[in-house]
C-alpha cells in the first residue's frame, strides 16, 4: 500500500451532489478530494431537474456552464389521466425563486458539473473506488483502489467524509447503515427514444417544455414519465408494482411498448417514435438509512434516502443536501460548535418528508384527486406547484408546514 495521504474533506462520488459540494467547499478554501469510481460521461437516471436546483447551481458558480450546455428548457409539469390533462406552470407558484430549469441527459449534465468543479480547482480522482473506511476520533481513514494504477491501494485520511455516491450508497453499505424503506417496492422500465414528436400534428395536447406524467387508464398506481431532450430524443419510463408487470413477460422493451399502447394519450404523442432494441430496468430502488450524519461523515442525496422518481425530486434533494452539508462544514472548520443532527439531518429531512407526503399521496390517490380536479383553487394550485417545482423546504407554504393534513383536507374536498 502506498503512503497515506491527507485532506480536509473527502467526497465519494462526482455526481451532482458531489460536484456541487466540492465547489462550495473549495470556494471557502477548504481542501477537498473527490473520489469517483467510474469515468465521465456515464449514464445515470434522473433526468428532469426542478427549478429549486437553479439557486444551488448558481451558488456553486456553475450556472453559466449549465446554461451554455444546450439542455432542453423546462417550465413546468403536465399530467394526463384518461381524457383529463392538466399542467403546472412553475413560474405561477407560491414560493419565490426560479420558475424554469432544464431536462438533461445525465451523462452530459453530470460531466458539465464535474468539469466545472475541476475548472474551479477541485481535485477529482476518476476510477478510484472506496473499499473500506475506519471512523476514528476526529478523522476517518479510507482504503481506496486506483484502477488507473494497476488496482493499487492506498489510504486517504480526512477530517470529514461526504458520501455523494448516489445509488452506490458506499458508506451505508460499508458501515451497515442500510434500513429498508417503508415505501412499497416498485419497478421501473425505461429507455431513450427518438421521439419524432410534431406538436402541430399531435392528436392530443403536448408541451415539450414540460415533463409529462401519464397515468395508466386502468391502474392508477402505474404511471409513465416522458422527458424530452433538446436533441429530439426523450427519456421514456413506466413505474409499476413488480407483480403487476410480471404478467407482461420478461422482454423489457416489448413491455414498455405495450404499456405505451395501453395509454392512448401517450401513444398519440409517441406515434412516430423509434425505440431501441432493449430497455433498462431497476427494482426496489427506494432506500433509507439508520443515520444521515455523524462527526465523521454525512450522507448526501440518494446515498441517504431515495423516495420515488414520480416528482423528479432526486437531484433537488441531492443538491440541497450538498448545499446544507457544505454550509455546516464551513462553520465547523471555522470553529463553530456543530450538531449534525440539528444542523444538517433535521433541516434536510424537512424537505424530504414533504416530498414523501406527496409521493405517498400520489399512490394513495389523494394527490391525483387534487391534480386532476377540473376546477382547482388558484391559490392551492400555486402552493402545490411550488412543491412540484422543488421548493419543499419553504415552511411559509402551508402545504409544506402541514403537508399531510393539508393534502388530506384538500383531497377530501376535491373528492366531494
Amino acid at each position: 500500500m502506498n503512503q497515506k495521504q491527507r485532506t480536509q474533506v473527502v467526497i465519494i462520488g462526482a455526481g451532482p451532489s458531489g460536484s456541487v459540494a466540492a465547489a462550495l467547499l473549495h470556494q471557502q478554501h477548504i481542501d477537498v478530494i473527490v473520489l469517483e469510481k467510474s469515468t465521465f460521461p456515464r449514464f445515470s437516471i434522473g433526468e428532469s431537474l426542478l427549478p429549486a436546483c437553479m439557486e444551488v447551481i448558481e451558488q456553486a458558480k456553475m450556472l453559466d456552464a449549465v446554461t451554455a450546455a444546450g439542455f432542453q428548457f423546462k417550465d413546468g409539469a403536465a399530467f394526463r389521466y384518461r381524457d383529463r390533462y392538466t399542467a403546472f406552470d412553475f413560474s405561477d407558484k407560491f414560493t419565490p425563486g426560479a420558475g424554469t430549469t432544464y431536462q438533461v441527459q445525465r451523462g452530459h449534465f453530470d460531466k458539465v458539473l464535474a468539469d466545472e468543479a475541476q475548472a474551479q480547482g477541485v481535485e477529482i480522482r476518476y476510477e478510484h473506488t472506496v473499499e473500506a473506511i475506519e471512523c476514528l476520533d476526529g478523522k476517518s481513514v479510507l482504503t481506496i483502489t486506483d484502477a488507473q494504477q494497476q488496482q493499487q491501494q492506498y489510504a486517504l485520511e480526512a477530517d470529514f467524509v461526504l458520501d455523494a455516491s448516489g445509488f452506490g450508497r458506499v458508506l451505508p453499505r460499508l458501515l451497515g447503515l442500510e434500513k429498508p424503506s417503508h415505501l412499497p417496492p416498485r419497478q421501473a422500465i425505461f429507455c431513450h427514444v427518438t421521439d419524432h414528436i410534431d406538436v402541430n400534428r399531435c392528436e392530443v395536447e403536448y408541451d415539450r417544455n414540460k415533463i409529462l406524467i401519464s397515468v395508466h387508464p386502468q391502474s392508477a398506481d402505474v404511471w409513465y414519465w416522458l422527458i424530452p431532450f433538446s436533441n429530439g430524443t426523450c427519456s421514456l419510463g413506466v413505474v409499476a408494482p413488480p407483480q403487476w408487470l410480471a404478467k407482461y413477460g420478461d422482454d423489457s422493451i416489448s413491455i414498455l411498448k405495450q404499456l405505451v399502447i395501453e395509454e392512448s394519450g401517450l401513444a398519440a404523442v409517441l406515434a412516430a417514435a423509434e425505440y431501441p432494441s432493449t430497455a433498462a430496468t431497476i427494482e426496489g430502488y427506494s432506500a433509507n438509512v439508520t443515520q444521515l450524519a455523524t462527526s465523521n461523515y454525512a450522507l448526501l442525496g440518494n446515498a441517504g434516502e431515495f423516495l420515488d422518481p414520480v416528482f423528479s425530486s432526486g437531484v433537488t434533494i441531492a443538491m440541497k443536501s450538498a448545499q446544507l452539508a457544505a454550509g455546516v462544514l464551513t462553520r465547523s472548520f471555522a470553529g463553530d460548535n456543530i450538531d449534525w443532527q440539528r444542523d444538517y439531518a433535521e433541516p434536510l429531512m424537512l424537505g424530504v418528508d414533504t416530498f414523501r407526503t406527496y409521493v405517498e399521496g400520489w399512490y394513495s390517490g389523494e394527490l391525483q384527486t387534487v391534480i386532476f380536479h377540473p376546477n382547482p383553487d388558484p391559490k392551492i394550485k400555486q402552493m402545490i406547484c411550488a412543491i412540484l417545482a422543488g421548493y419543499a423546504w419553504d415552511i411559509n407554504n402551508p402545504f409544506v408546514a402541514q403537508s399531510q393534513r393539508r393534502l388530506a383536507v384538500v383531497a377530501a374536498l376535491c373528492a366531494d
